[in-house]
């Protein structure tokens, strides 16, 4: 009789999966076939042409951003982007360019690529690129331009000192670096540090390489720093990697979880490691995200590394390419994963929106705590939280004015023009000879710009007036605005430290690319610096 039971309740249940999955099929198909009647009408009968690849394009993109960000499609024409995303490379003649009102400007050439080898320097106005003007096109037009097949040519008109040039590139597979620099920190080379910018195709290698190289010149090295502040991510099997070069073979690192059975998979480290007991510090901050803070996670959990600077990301989703018809393809968030602790990181749940359509985070009643090799307590739903948090530096007024209107850029440009070389990047300093020539420039520039307080003053004028509060007051009003603009003048002196480091990172860039930028930026970096105290210890 029991038996029975049991047996009739599995066909109930079987039925009932069924029937859910056959209401599940109707479902889908039903709104496909809307979607199609919707199109064919609007195709028929819409007073003007309709471009079916754009319309689509439309409906799919507002489909997708239902769901998160990450899921994305890709049509064949955006195929460089992918290759950028996945692979850090793509077919172009490596630089980064900016928009300056209506103005197309090389912003930075990559060292050794075929913008640099053309003799493009930061600040040259882009023209024309293949007798097509640039005026009135946005940065996305006109990278969109410059890319395409590497060995194919493109000719460029550009603009510099108010003399007009061509040149004619050859494009070349860009790979970017994903380890821009690495070397030494602190005093007397004890203290290893490696810049780890994005997790694309052979990251774990280069960290590997660098590691390998810093102990080979040091074998004394006390302690070593990965940092991973504002790197966004990639692929995941890097991270995993990367985290395999100091710890043991045959340790889960992170697993994933998803609808699909077959897309769950744990992963562990597959090397002998390089070294699992020098001393680690993991600088990460808000924009480190996904395989950063799978590195970072596990290595917290694993208590392998002391993580050091701000709360990370919180994105614990894993997206997988999917090949579409007619060469286009689409990114999907196929899982979440789950660092060796048993936590996920995702601070945000894209499943559950407020009355606005946000998308809401994690509440802190349904955060859970979890618990690291040793011990500690850790939890999860909200990123990495770092073991010695670093309070961030946030921007002067006068520091976001200098970086808006380009000054700063546009004095390095001058200086560089004006100063055929300066002193190793590690030793180049912002002299007060320097800053004083800086400030000149500035009176030149007539440079303005109003304060959170300035912002303020305004709101309690109008208030004032409406109130009629604004005859008593106008007396006090306009000396609190001369106090201000008294103190505002000393902001130069007051803010020197600020805009002495803005200076020298862009002035090093002129010289000596991303990689002296960073070099030469390191000494006065106060993240790496609590770093190096950490390994102290």
């Amino acid at each position: 009789m029991k038996k029975c039971f049991i047996l009739g309740l599995n066909l109930l249940l079987c039925f009932a999966l069924r029937a859910q999955s056959d209401d599940r099929g109707f479902e889908i198909a039903k709104n496909l076939e809307i979607f199609s009647s919707v199109y064919k009408n609007l195709n028929l009968n819409y007073v003007d042409d309709v471009d079916p690849g754009k319309t689509i394009k439309v409906a799919i993109d507002a489909m997708l951003s239902s769901l998160d960000p990450y899921t994305n499609y890709y049509p064949e024409s955006q195929m460089e982007d992918v290759k950028l995303q996945l692979l850090g490379q793509y077919g172009g003649i490596g630089s980064i360019i900016m928009q300056r009102g209506d103005t197309i400007m090389i912003s930075e050439p990559y060292k050794g690529l075929p913008a640099d080898e053309a003799g493009l320097k930061a600040g040259d106005r882009l023209l024309e690129v293949n007798g097509e003007s640039t005026a009135g096109k946005t940065t996305a037009d006109v990278i969109s331009a410059l890319r395409g097949q590497a060995g194919t040519e493109v000719t460029l008109k550009l603009e510099r000192d108010g003399k007009v040039f061509d040149r004619t590139l050859k494009r070349r597979e860009i790979h970017l670096p994903n380890v821009p620099y690495f070397g030494f920190v602190g005093d007397g080379n004890a203290v290893g540090y490696i810049k780890l910018d994005e997790f694309t195709t052979d990251a774990a290698k280069h960290v590997r390489d660098a590691f390998v190289s810093l102990k080979k010149e040091n074998p004394a090295m006390k302690g070593v720093i990965l940092d991973l502040r504002g790197n966004g991510g990639g692929l995941m099997n890097e991270a995993v990697d990367i985290v395999n070069i100091w710890v043991p073979r045959g340790v889960l690192v992170v697993e994933t979880k998803g609808k699909v059975a077959s897309k769950n998979l744990k992963s562990y480290t597959r090397q002998q490691p390089e070294d699992t007991e020098i001393p680690l510090a993991v600088i990460i901050d808000g924009s480190s995200a996904s395989a950063s803070e799978i590195v970072s996670g596990a290595l917290q959990d694993l208590d392998r590394a002391v993580i050091v600077g701000q709360r990370s990301y919180g994105k614990g989703l894993v997206q997988n390419i999917l090949p579409m018809p007619y060469n286009n393809q689409m990114k999907v968030t196929v899982s979440k994963y789950y660092i060796p602790s048993g936590r996920c990181i995702q601070a945000i749940d894209y499943s559950h929106r407020d009355e606005n359509g946000r998308a809401v985070k994690v509440p802190d009643s349904l955060k859970t705590a979890f618990k690291t090799k040793s011990g500690r307590t850790v939890y999860d739903g909200f990123g990495i939280e770092p073991d010695v948090e670093v309070a961030p530096e946030y921007m002067s007024n006068i520091g976001v004015a200098l970086a808006q209107k380009l000054l700063v850029f546009d004095y390095a440009t001058q200086y560089y023009r004006t100063h055929p070389s300066i002193a190793p990047a590690k030793d180049f300093v912002i002299t007060d000879e320097i800053y004083a020539d800086f400030c000149r420039y500035l009176k030149e520039k007539n440079l303005t710009y109003q304060t959170v307080t300035e912002r303020m003053m305004t709101q309690l004028r109008e208030v004032a007036k409406e109130e009629r509060y604004d005859s008593a007051l106008e007396g006090q009003l306009k000396e609190m605005e001369r106090l201000l603009e008294q103190e505002k003048q000393g902001d130069l002196v007051k803010h020197r430290d600020e805009v002495s480091e803005m200076l020298k990172a862009e002035i090093l860039l002129r010289y000596y690319y991303d990689q002296g930028r960073i070099e030469g930026t390191l000494k006065s970096d106060k993240v790496v610096n609590r770093a190096i105290q950490e390994l102290s210890k």
